[in-house]
């Protein structure tokens, strides 16, 4: 007698957020910190899933969960599935007009000075009742996974190379920024010319970000051609003009960073580089919720009557 066929079990959005929760966060219980539910709940939603599934989801490593085969298979469409239900329930919302929602932005930081914070000001008075929340992402490459996990449905980048090209995101230019050095008046910096060449820096000790930045590129350059060293590097951007301020050293930063450095004080002083940062709007190739099409069509026409 032929063995009769398994039953498929019904598989629920509730499921599917609850797997991606642990994905995410890495364990059970961080995922039910995250969701405000009891951690058995969560545990009893994974065991289930894997029960209509008819396969374990996740590989047990003592008091560690690692995705097994059919649990990394299980996420990409899992993502789609949250993702395109969210989309639809928000259009719906929205056959009205845009009154409310939420609009998820990832950024690089030095990004969110400039262009972020003009943009997202024309977007809120567009449509005052949208909530606008910006998450940080240190580099383009986690820009690329605050979207792809689904963190962020719209990006804001600064490329300045093929290796960050992000061709499988759709782009928006919005402009390109130089880079500057900011130092104290003290820094004993070469008057005469209002752009510093890497001959006139020397034994300038520098305040850095993290590797995998414009801004670390261009230092780095810097440190490479002259006798320049670094004295600090930082992960928190929002501690370099700080630390410039104290002393410690000067710091390559992107021209948006201008306004802020002339606010507290220091010099700023453009740098004769070839490198730049091309910033743009990025977001991935599917549809977007209402708050996020808007956000990009208001960019859109921004950009068109600006003649970019």
């Amino acid at each position: 007698m032929a063995p009769k066929a398994r039953k498929a079990g019904t598989m629920d959005v509730r499921q599917l957020r609850q797997f991606l929760a642990v994905v995410d966060h890495g364990s059970v219980h961080r995922a039910a910190q995250h969701l405000f539910v009891a951690q058995p709940s969560v545990t009893q939603t994974i065991r289930r899933l894997e029960s209509d599934l008819g396969t374990e989801l996740f590989i047990r490593q003592g008091r560690g969960l690692v995705l097994s085969p059919s649990g990394v298979a299980l996420v990409g469409p899992a993502r789609e599935v949250v993702r395109a239900l969210d989309v639809a329930r928000e259009t719906v919302a929205a056959v009205d007009g845009l009154r409310g929602g939420r609009l998820r932005i990832a950024s690089m930081s030095s990004q969110v000075v400039s262009p972020l914070t003009g943009l997202v000001a024309s977007f809120v008075e567009r449509y005052p009742g949208v909530q606008v929340a910006v998450g940080a992402a240190p580099r383009p490459d986690d820009v690329r996974e605050a979207l792809r996990r689904g963190f962020a449905e719209v990006g804001v980048v600064a490329t300045g190379g093929p290796t960050e090209a992000l061709t499988d995101l759709d782009r928006l230019p919005l402009e390109t920024q130089s880079f500057v050095l900011v130092a104290r008046d003290d820094a004993n910096l070469p008057a005469g010319h209002d752009d510093l060449r890497m001959s006139d820096l020397r034994r300038l000790p520098l305040v850095v970000g993290q590797p995998g930045t414009g801004m670390r590129r261009a230092a780095d350059a810097i440190i490479a051609a002259t006798d320049c060293r670094i004295v600090v590097e930082i992960e928190h951007r929002e501690g370099l003009l700080p630390l410039v301020l104290s002393g410690v050293g000067a710091a390559v930063v992107a021209d948006s960073w201008r306004p802020l450095a002339d606010a507290v004080g220091l010099q700023v002083r453009r740098l004769a580089v070839e490198d730049q940062l091309d910033v743009a709007l990025v977001w991935q190739r599917h549809r977007l919720s209402p708050a996020a099409a808007a956000f990009v069509a208001v960019l859109g026409r921004d950009q068109s009557v600006a003649g970019v």
